[in-house]
């Protein structure tokens, strides 16, 4: 059996500017503090993404569930910054995976001691 990692070079480049973020800021900053530098280190390293986006239709809007960010139009970001990922976060991000029709989506809680990034795939992506 062989196992295909999604976009894997995108994965690995957007994972280094978490650390980045992570090691530069601290654990114990607010999401918008790290999606802020997320958005700044993101442009230095020229990856193409969306931050705030309407999730039912991927148009910027005040309301409705946003992502935090869609990177190069393959993968969803979400930036927590809190005690412990929750199954509710699993699923919010699967509901914006199916939503948005994309296949992957990374969680990173930057309150940990050690980032570790949580790739969620979307199953029912065609």
């Amino acid at each position: 059996m062989q196992i295909i990692i999604i976009f894997k070079e995108l994965s690995y480049k957007i994972n280094g500017v978490c650390f980045k973020v992570h090691r530069e800021l601290g654990r114990f900053c607010r999401e918008k503090q790290y999606a802020d530098k997320l958005e700044e280190l993101l442009q230095e390293v020229k990856i193409d993404y969306l931050r705030e986006v309407e999730i039912s239709n991927l148009t910027v809007s005040p309301k409705g569930n946003k992502a935090d960010f869609i990177i190069d139009n393959k993968i969803i970001l979400e930036v927590k910054a809190k005690k412990f990922i929750t199954k509710e976060d699993y699923y919010q991000m699967l509901r914006y995976l199916k939503s948005a029709n994309l296949h992957l989506g990374l969680i990173v809680n930057f309150r940990n001691t050690y980032l570790k990034p949580k790739r969620i795939v979307n199953e029912e992506y065609n």
